[in-house]
């Protein structure tokens, strides 16, 4: 474990005391390790360069075809209250000449999702990030997900989906675009 992590413990094993729990607890003795471990996954985002995971997945292929990845499923931390968000990301994009390794594009998901988010930074960070790698004619991205935030506290709405969206080049100037986008996203599965 690095020293990090023990520190998260260290501080995770006073919450649970301010809490009024007993850290020494049967249920409770690895529970700071846990957290802490768990945690520093969920945030492990911030270590990663965006250079790097990209690099020698970008191929030069000629095609004026959309290229369409939707459902990616990601799990993020509301930045307000640390509680959960989940949900899909759909992305698509027409390329300049230059296309990702499929599996990149999700692996861009992860890494913006594993931070501490707001839903409509996250949309923006993997659009800008598909726009600053290949420099395709456009992009557009669009995130459903549900928030404990408000699930489980506040409102305690249970079926509430927020929905954002970033369109860049072509999905934002050329409404036919962003129509065929919406339109194969919103296709039902095969």
């Amino acid at each position: 474990m690095d020293a990090r992590t023990e520190r998260i413990e260290s501080l995770v094993r006073q919450v649970i005391e301010e809490l009024g729990e007993n850290p020494e607890r049967a249920g409770l003795l690895r529970s700071p390790q846990r957290i802490a471990t768990s945690l520093a996954f969920l945030t492990s985002g911030y270590d990663v360069d965006i250079d790097k995971l990209v690099n020698g997945a970008c191929f030069a292929q000629e095609t004026t075809s959309m290229v369409i990845l939707r459902d990616i499923e990601f799990y993020s931390l509301c930045e307000h209250h640390m509680l959960p968000f989940f949900g899909h990301c759909h992305i698509g994009y027409l390329p300049s000449g230059r296309v990702f390794g499929v599996s990149k594009l999700a692996r861009l998901v992860d890494v913006f999702a594993r931070r501490l988010q707001l839903q409509e930074r996250l949309t923006e960070q993997i659009s800008r990030a598909i726009m600053d790698a290949i420099q395709p004619v456009g992009v557009g991205v669009m995130i459903e997900a549900q928030h404990l935030c408000m699930m489980m506290r506040g409102v305690e709405k249970q079926h509430a989906v927020m929905t954002t969206s970033s369109l860049l080049g072509s999905f934002r100037e050329n409404l036919a675009t962003r129509q065929e986008f919406l339109a194969l996203i919103n296709r039902p599965q095969p």
